[in-house]
């Protein structure tokens, strides 16, 4: 089957390598879609993502794949199923795998059949199957809706909270979409692309500025005199940090959920209040996740959310190293989905 791989100096290639075969609790999967991430994936090309350090390594993490094999101890998938996050093992060919779901197989797990048998695995717990209501391709968007929701839930979003999140890309808009719909009060969004600020006012924000035309912090004061309860980084800049020390407010949360291409930075809280929290989500619990699901289908279902607004293109297998490209150059205010 064919799957894409980065080097270590960030060239992506389509290679051959072999189908997974399923083992006892695993069902093999034909990829149906699978969506960019413009943080994680773009991080692992870079090779500037904590903890992936084998390359070349097979990308891909946001997957959907049909049922079309099954294993021996397998009870609660059927051929046929759609289901989300599909991945290959480490090793495949020699490989590192960074999930590995832009392949054309993967495999996912029957984790009811190994919690029957007193078996689990943590990542296990996100591989759920996507209803007969959702497009099996848009599907692969619903897991960034629930890795967003899960961690708005961490990070202790409320309602009549006061919000300001920086990046309007498919997670920016996220955070903005979902914080209105739990009761957020004021959303303001900072993004230096004038296109992504008129999809975070769409998306409901209050109010959305192009941070390179307007003095932010000033901006956000004459909004929020006593500052934001809720301070999000969605790009992964680690000088967002320091800027937000300017408008936190007092108990209030700095809140990092943009995977930052450095694992260090100067800290400056000088212009902060005395007290505040600083809230670092760089990996959702997919525990989590799938308590986050049935609310996020919930929304799916009565029109609340459409998978389609957030989604900017969905493009073909052979094209998806262009679309790679358009990500990095920032060209894409949507979500990307690979279709297989």
């Amino acid at each position: 089957m064919k799957t894409l791989i980065t080097d270590i100096n960030g060239n992506l290639s389509i290679v051959e390598v072999d189908k997974p075969k399923c083992s006892d609790y695993t069902a093999v999967v034909k990829t149906v879609s699978c969506g960019i991430c413009n943080g994680t994936d773009m991080k692992i090309i870079h090779n500037s993502f904590k903890g992936i350090d084998q390359y070349p390594t097979i990308l891909g993490h946001e997957g959907v794949g049909q049922v079309v094999e099954l294993g021996s101890k397998v009870k609660y998938l059927k051929e046929g199923d759609y289901v989300l996050l599909p991945f290959l093992d480490e090793g495949t060919n020699g490989y590192g795998s960074a999930w590995g779901a832009y392949s054309e197989y993967a495999v996912v797990h029957d984790r009811l059949a190994m919690f029957d048998d007193g078996l689990g695995n943590g990542y296990t717990h996100g591989q759920n199957i996507v209803p007969s209501f959702v497009d099996p391709v848009e599907a692969a968007m619903i897991i960034t809706f629930r890795e967003v929701l899960s961690a708005m839930r961490r990070f202790g979003f409320f309602p009549n909270a006061n919000i300001v999140v920086f990046g309007a890309g498919p997670v920016g808009l996220c955070f903005t979409k979902f914080s209105k719909l739990i009761g957020v009060d004021k959303v303001i969004v900072c993004d230096v692309i004038d296109e992504k600020v008129e999809e975070a006012l769409k998306m409901g924000a209050d109010y959305a500025f192009n941070s390179t035309k307007v003095d932010v912090v000033s901006e956000i004061k004459k909004i929020l005199p006593d500052g934001a309860d809720f301070i999000v980084d969605a790009v992964g800049n680690t000088n967002l940090i320091n800027l937000g020390m300017n408008f936190v407010k007092d108990h209030g949360n700095l809140c990092c959920y943009g995977i930052s291409k450095t694992t260090n930075m100067q800290l400056d809280w000088s212009k902060a209040p005395y007290n505040f929290n600083l809230l670092f989500i760089q990996m959702p619990v997919k525990q989590e996740e799938t308590w986050a699901y049935n609310q996020i289908l919930n929304w799916i279902k009565m029109g609340v959310i459409k998978i389609s607004d957030f989604i900017a293109e969905i493009v073909d297998f052979k094209d998806i190293i262009s679309a790679f490209d358009k990500v990095a150059a920032g060209k894409a205010g949507g979500k990307i989905i690979v279709k297989y």
